[in-house]
């Protein structure tokens, strides 16, 4: 039998979806043992992160394999391992000021193939500075014909990425934290006379696997709420109204329950004094 629900269940489930334009990118640079940069950044890195404009959330798979019992027609399906897709793309915004992260990621992928070093080796005469690595030296003009260049080290030029999923109340966000990431690829970015349109770098990146972090942020309310109050201190009455069974009601302070009928409002025995108007019970005509 399917399932019987009420109007307000499903509006309460349906009626608030997560928006896809709420979401913040970080990205991490390689560090020296110094905590410093291991290439230059000629920005502040936050401006990066706002000029991030698409990006995706990861996905995985679990590779299986096949056992083929004794018995026709059945074949079990084991996993053995979980498979990340291969690589995430960032899509930012290019500034007219500095065309900023063209140059950020222009400068990480020469990191990672060690050709920004060998393009400092040379001073501006062209004469290699002290402590430049000699086999570095035919290679450091870049326009040579004997440029070379080798790639650096695994754990040299990886670090860690997040892309967090927020909304806009700031209750709930998701955070893919991606482990040993770097960016292998530049998108061309095609420019033409014709149209005149937002100049944006695709840049795709490599990880090795992302963990989850979800959290909830607790509203002020939902903490209050757990506070116990303490109730305010009360004097006992001397006096107090003996209880009845009996519907009743009072005239004011100092004064006892009486029988009153529901329907007619009667209230036999009840001093209850003369009626009074409106402008009367306000003051402003004698009573």
């Amino acid at each position: 039998m399917p399932t019987r629900r009420d109007v307000s269940e499903i509006k309460s489930k349906l009626l608030r979806p997560a928006l896809t334009s709420d979401y913040e990118v970080r990205i991490e640079l390689p560090l020296a043992n110094a905590g410093v940069p291991k290439f230059r950044t000629t920005e502040d890195q936050s401006k990066l992160y706002l000029q991030c404009c698409s990006a995706s959330l990861p996905g995985s798979s679990l590779a299986t394999y096949d056992i083929n019992n004794d018995r026709h027609g059945v074949t079990e399906r084991h996993a053995y391992r979980r498979v990340y897709d291969d690589r995430i793309d960032l899509e930012f915004y290019v500034d007219a000021d500095n065309y900023y992260p063209i140059r950020f990621f222009e400068s990480w992928l020469g990191y990672i193939m060690d050709q920004e070093d060998r393009a400092e080796s040379k001073s501006t005469t062209g004469v290699p500075n002290s402590g430049a690595v000699s086999n570095q030296s035919s290679g450091a003009n870049a326009r040579s014909k004997n440029y070379f260049y080798r790639s650096r080290f695994f754990d040299e030029y990886v670090a860690s990425m997040t892309v967090t999923k927020f909304e806009r109340d700031h209750r709930q966000n998701l955070t893919y934290t991606f482990l040993q990431a770097y960016p292998f690829s530049i998108s061309s970015m095609p420019i033409s006379y014709e149209t005149s349109g937002l100049l944006k770098c695709t840049v795709g990146f490599k990880y090795v696997r992302y963990l989850i972090d979800a959290e909830r942020a607790v509203e002020t309310g939902e903490k209050e709420k757990d506070k116990k109050i303490p109730k305010p201190k009360t004097t006992p009455d001397p006096n107090p109204t003996p209880a009845t069974d009996e519907p009743g009601n009072t005239a004011g302070p100092n004064t006892a329950f009486v029988p009153t009928d529901s329907a007619t409002g009667f209230r036999p025995g009840a001093n209850d004094g003369p009626l009074l108007t409106t402008r009367q019970a306000l003051g402003l005509d004698p009573r």
